[in-house]
Order: C-alpha cells, then structure tokens, then sequence
C-alpha cells in the first residue's frame, strides 16, 4: 500500500471527511482490518484565508510547497490537496516536489463524463467560480461546458462558504438558498451540478437537486485511496 500525502485543514470540517472516506474506502477494498497509510500536513486555515483574501496566491503557494516537502520528506508518495481553490496554486506545489499531485478536478471530470453529462454547474468559492484554473481543467482536459451562477447567487454560496460551513455551521436556510441557486443554473441547461468546495457536501445531497451532483470531496478521496492499494 503507497503512502497518501494529505495537505489539509482547509477547512478542517472538509479534512476530517477525507480522512474517513479513504480509511472507508481502503477497509472496503482491502477488507479485515485494513486502514490507509497516509501523511497528513494540516494548514491554519486564517492564515490562507488572509492570503486569498489579499490576493496573495505566491504566498499562499509557497506555504503550500513548503507542507508537501514535508510530507515527501516523511514518507508521502503523492499529494493530495484537501481543497477545491487552493489548486490555483497545484502547478507550484506540484513542481516543488518528486512525487505526483491527485488534481481534483481529475476524478470529478472523469466522473462526469462516465455519467455522460457534458453541461454543469459549478459551485464553489468566489476565486473557483470566477477564476479560470479549475472551470479551464474541467474544459480543456474533459471537453465540459461550465456554467457558473450570476454575480448575486456566486456572493451568495461565498458567504455560506466561508462564514458558516468552515466553521462547522450547516443552516437550512442556507441549504434552501444552494437549492435555488442550482435551480437557476439548472434552467440554464446544466445536466449536473459540480460542489466544487469540499464543504458543500456538508450542506447539500442528491436529496436537494433534480439532477446529478457530483462531490468533489468524495471522488477525491476515492480516488487517493485507490490510487495507494491498486497493487494491493
């Protein structure tokens, strides 16, 4: 089994999901009483909030560069990014190091085209909604249309974001509101919804939309931990 190199804490509420859906995975796979082998570098999350607030991505990405040379120094055979907007900064991170980086947007894209949906809604931070690193991987590598909300509705799953699911805080009210921002994307034409924030699963299912979601938090942690047994 390869040892998974996790950077988290980003938020921690998102971090401890991953942590439980590779072990689920791994015992799943593997059986008995099998647990996954992984590092975990986990980052103070105010300082990087300061830093995409300010924006301040070299920083930011150094820090990050910093915490997966740690991690290969100790054993990590690949690195695994707990969040959806810090892979702004994936190419620093992954030219600091000798070992492989698990893009997010990888197993999510895949995933959508196996399901045979080409059109989708993105939902995420303000920098993964407006900004082109994350929508451009799914665009170029998986040919996906990416549609994002308006200016309003893109405040709107910000705020929650931040303000309420990185500290731990799911309001229904908040949950209503994803439900009418991806009811308006979906009347744009998008076959699927993406929860390109590692906290939305906290707040939303399949329960809340008519079509598919695809959560990136589990597909990536999915994928971490098949990528550590497959030789298993």
């Amino acid at each position: 089994m390869k040892v998974i190199g996790l950077i988290g804490g980003m938020s921690w509420e998102s971090t401890a999901l991953y942590y439980r859906i590779i072990n689920e995975t791994v015992r799943a796979r593997l059986g008995s009483l099998h647990s996954a082998r992984l590092m975990l570098a986990s980052i103070d999350f105010q300082t990087i909030e300061r830093l995409q607030h300010a924006g301040l991505w070299e920083e930011a990405g150094e820090l990050l560069a910093d915490n997966a040379r740690s991690i290969q120094a100790a054993g990590a055979q690949n690195v695994v990014l707990c969040t959806n907007t810090m892979h702004k900064v994936a190419d620093r991170i992954a030219s600091a190091v000798g070992i492989p980086l698990l893009h997010i947007a990888d197993p999510t894209g895949a995933a959508i085209v196996r399901a045979g949906h080409r059109r989708v809604g993105l939902l995420g931070t303000r920098f993964t909604m407006e900004q082109d690193f994350y929508r451009a991987r799914l665009q170029t590598q998986f040919d996906l249309d990416v549609l994002t909300p308006d200016a309003d509705d893109r405040d709107v799953v910000h705020r929650i974001i931040y303000e309420e699911l990185c500290l731990g805080s799911v309001i229904d009210a908040s949950r209503h509101a994803y439900r009418e921002v991806m009811a308006r994307l979906i009347a744009r034409g998008a076959e699927a919804i993406v929860m390109g924030c590692t906290e939305i699963t906290m707040l939303i299912d399949a329960s809340d939309s008519p079509v598919p979601l695809f959560d990136t938090t589990h597909l990536h942690a999915v994928a971490a931990a098949e990528w550590s047994i497959q030789d298993e």
